[in-house]
């Protein structure tokens, strides 16, 4: 046979798993090894089955000797007598100078040919016609008998082809035993002088060489593998792949798949429908969004779109973003977001063009506002109007406690005094008269409708509200970022003011939400619940690096609770301007009910220009020496006073211009 024909017969074999190569192998005689390899056991077939040529053509002499040694003792040869029976030889081993032996007669295998005019036989294919195996019967016959004695069994002429067909293998693979070549009758002498019975058990009847063979076959993988050549490394038993048990599992298909379950592909349809509706319905492009940061501890945030309160439509901020812009608590943001995908509950923050109006590559460089100096406040706030001479409230705010550009001021009002009105004055007067002040009103544990009238109220201010119906946490989330809010702002120098109302109800929402402490005041009051109200009204401040705060919060008295006496003392002496409302003069209806004798603010003269500051001066020392009747000790009497004479001026220059020359204020 050509080489290609070697080649090919070869690839024919290496297609086939190892299951079917061992099958083919027990077919031709040959019990392989429990671990070798499938090259070597190509190898061995094409050997049993007398096809010349090795692919391994760099093996060792040792190893091609073993090899060869291991074909030569497991394949038999059989012959046929002159009567069309098939006898035995003895194998490779038995001596062939030995006396020659008488023939006998043995059965034919199954899967074995012979014919009536005698010859070798030799393994033929399962699936090759008649004619073409007489063919290889014959050319094996003539091969054999040319061949010494002596010498190893020589290459087949012809091929074997072996499973053609893969769709053509039978369902029951036959018994077949080996056969081999004559002996020449010489070789089998010496199996005639050896035991009846083998070690099986087996009757004597059997030849020498039929008996050698079931040793062999018993011995297993013992007699396979030579003494001194090591089982090659990598190689594992087959005993456990060839069990056809393993391959039954496969085969089931009675059961669905896992996957074909029709409950879970129901339930993954709904889902998945669910998910393409959400999908649809959403947009896919980015759009813009604007909002406040809010922080949470565990370094990552939330986008306010709608005030300062959480909402639906708050876009997530990641760890990432905020590390990478150096972003902090209160950021106003402008960028894109994405709508939120499936599992998620926001959408997200794609991308930041703006932080507080300025590049994001700046924004890094800003100042921490605690590194900030601050200073006293030295730039006044005008209350009054020039377009309304008739707004008393601020005309008398700016007479008895002025307000400057990072003061911390507070309105002590008891109830039903007018505090929420004249917080409206004062913040109709800084929008009107310092546009360039960002005003922000901060409403804590307050009525709904005081929400709304504030809001209609300011032009271009913000309302951060909290209504008393919401949870004590709301509050101090909502108060926490607007303070952080200013911040932001005065670390970019601008000047913000904040009006708080009001800072009792604040420490309470502290008091309620807020981790207890352990210590209570007196009162009931924990005094862990005091900090954080400190640290929001203290960071008030003039700021020399440029920008300011100014807090002005509301503080309530005689509201017979010893809670709110307590909080009032506590933060009497953090102020520098104090705003004190009379409910007596709040109850003969007189207002703005101020009370201009206990009303004033600390270092006015920085506020004030020399000649005014001594015309104020002196306009206290005239309204100290009014006296009234009556419980409220003058005080009536010294703010109707006031009230008459401003009213015949147009503003408070020429006001205190009259007061200077002397005259009596009667």
């Amino acid at each position: 046979m050509s080489v290609d024909a070697n080649e090919l017969q070869r690839a024919t074999l290496e297609r086939k798993k190892s299951d079917e190569l061992n099958v083919i192998a027990t077919a031709l005689g040959v019990k392989p090894g429990s671990r070798v390899k499938k090259a070597d056991l190509v190898d061995l077939i094409l050997q049993a089955a007398g096809v010349t040529g090795s692919r391994r053509a760099n093996v060792a002499p040792a190893e091609t000797a073993v090899a060869e040694a291991a074909v030569a003792e497991t394949v038999p040869a059989e012959t046929a007598d002159g009567n069309g029976h098939q006898v035995e030889a003895s194998s490779a081993e038995s001596s062939a100078s030995g006396p020659p032996a008488p023939r006998r007669r043995a059965p034919r295998s199954v899967g074995w040919t012979g014919d009536e005019g005698g010859g070798a036989d030799e393994p033929a294919s399962l699936f090759d016609s008649p004619s073409a195996a007489a063919a290889r019967r014959e050319a094996a016959a003539a091969r054999h008998q040319s061949a010494p004695v002596n010498d190893p069994p020589a290459a087949a002429p012809t091929a074997v082809v072996l499973y053609p067909d893969a769709n053509a293998l039978p369902a029951t693979t036959p018994s077949v035993d080996p056969a081999g070549v004559d002996a020449q009758g010489d070789d089998a002498g010496s199996n005639d002088d050896a035991s009846r019975t083998d070690e099986n058990g087996r009757f004597d009847g059997e030849p020498g060489g039929r008996r050698r063979r079931r040793r062999g076959r018993d011995r297993g993988d013992r007699t396979d593998r030579p003494v001194g050549v090591d089982r090659p490394v990598g190689v594992d038993r087959p005993e456990r792949n060839d069990r056809p048990e393993r391959n039954e599992r496969n085969d089931r298909t009675d059961r669905p798949e896992r996957n074909d379950r029709p409950e879970r592909n129901d339930h993954s349809d709904r889902v998945r429908d669910e998910s393409r509706e959400r999908f649809e319905e959403s947009s896919i492009d980015p759009v813009s969004i604007t909002g406040y940061l809010d922080l949470r501890d565990e370094g990552y945030g939330f986008l306010r779109i709608d005030g300062y309160l959480p909402s639906r439509d708050d876009a997530y901020v990641s760890v990432r973003q905020v590390r990478q812009f150096g972003l902090r608590r209160g950021d106003f943001l402008a960028g894109t977001s994405r709508p939120a995908g499936h599992k998620e509950k926001n959408p997200a923050l794609l991308r930041i063009d703006t932080v507080n109006g300025i590049d994001p590559e700046l924004a890094r460089k800003r100042p921490r506002f605690e590194d900030l100096t601050p200073l006293f406040p030295d730039e006044k706030l005008t209350m009054e109007m020039s377009d309304d001479p008739t707004n008393m409230t601020a005309r008398i705010v700016d007479l008895v406690s002025p307000i400057g550009k990072g003061q911390r001021g507070l309105i002590v009002s008891p109830p039903k005094a007018g505090k929420t009105t004249i917080m409206k004055q004062i913040a109709r007067s800084i929008e009107v008269n310092h546009p360039e002040v960002h005003l922000i009103v901060l409403l804590v544990d307050e009525r709904p409708e005081e929400v709304t009238d504030m809001k209609r109220w300011l032009q271009k201010g913000e309302v951060a509200a909290s209504t008393f119906d919401r949870p004590a946490e709301e509050h101090i989330q909502v108060a926490e970022l607007t303070i952080e809010r200013a911040k932001r702002l005065v670390e970019t120098g601008k000047d913000v003011c904040i009006i708080l109302d009001g800072i009792t109800r604040l420490v309470r929402a502290y008091n309620l939400g807020a981790p207890a402490s352990g210590r209570i005041m007196s009162g009931g009051i924990d005094t862990g619940a005091l900090y954080p109200p400190k640290k929001f009204f203290g960071a008030a401040r003039n700021v020399e690096e440029g920008g300011s705060l100014t807090i002005l919060a509301t503080a309530l008295v005689d509201t017979g609770s010893r809670v709110d006496e307590v909080i009032f003392e506590e933060f009497k002496g953090t102020a520098n301007m104090e705003l004190r409302l009379d409910h007596r003069l709040a109850e003969r209806r007189i207002f703005p009910a101020i009370d201009v004798e206990q009303s004033s603010t600390r270092h006015e003269e920085l506020l004030f220009d020399g000649p005014q500051l001594q015309q104020i001066y002196k306009l206290r020392r005239a309204l100290s020496a009014l006296g009234g009747e009556g419980g409220d000790g003058g005080a009536a009497a010294r703010l109707e006073l006031l009230i008459d004479r401003l009213k015949t001026f147009r503003h408070n220059g020429e006001f205190l211009a009259e007061v200077a020359k002397g005259s009596n204020l009667a």
